[in-house]
């Protein structure tokens, strides 16, 4: 994920794309204000996944989340600060900042058509999660790119799917809660 953000970063810098059109800097939704609504849209999106994940009596999750589980502090450490960061930034950076907000300036194509084809993306290369993943993850990825269509911060939302991420693995594998 780290090396593909690179990627895009270095072609967002080349293609000399509008950090605005990214949702970089954008107000009101910048610094710890879009940071305060990313942690409550995580906080909201990991409990519907709860939920959803528990009405459905389903984690598609599991097997991939077990095999990424830490067995150490330093593990739990590693992952927290610095591989669900990088995933969300990436994700968060290709998904929602690339493929709605600089497509969407850039061509002037509805952020919403672009949400629902984005979101399709999202959940598709979410396809090792069975069929039930793949659809709760479209869920989460739709609710992150009207998140960012609404807000045009693409702080709000690498924050929000990083603290579903982190949420999912304290509780699950951190907290052992099924």
């Amino acid at each position: 994920h780290a090396l593909f953000a690179t990627v895009l970063a270095v072609g967002i810098w080349l293609a000399d794309v509008p950090l605005s059109a990214l949702g970089v800097g954008s107000e009101p939704f910048a610094g710890s204000t879009a940071i305060a609504a990313g942690v409550a849209a995580g906080v909201v999106l990991a409990f519907a996944n709860a939920l959803i994940g528990a009405a459905l009596d389903s984690d598609p999750s599991a097997k991939l989340r077990t095999l990424l589980a830490p067995d150490s502090v330093a593990g739990w450490a590693a992952l927290l600060a610095v591989v669900l960061p990088i995933i969300a930034v990436f994700e968060e950076l290709l998904f929602r900042a690339i493929l709605i907000g600089a497509f969407s300036t850039g061509f002037g194509i509805s952020p919403w058509l672009l949400a629902v084809g984005s979101t399709i993306l999202f959940a598709a290369g979410h396809g090792a999660q069975g069929r039930v993943g793949v659809a709760a993850t479209g869920a989460l990825g739709f609710a992150l790119a009207a998140a960012f269509v609404v807000t045009n911060s693409l702080l709000v939302v690498v924050v929000a799917h990083y603290v579903v991420n982190a949420v999912e693995f304290v509780v699950a594998e951190g907290l052992g809660y099924e």
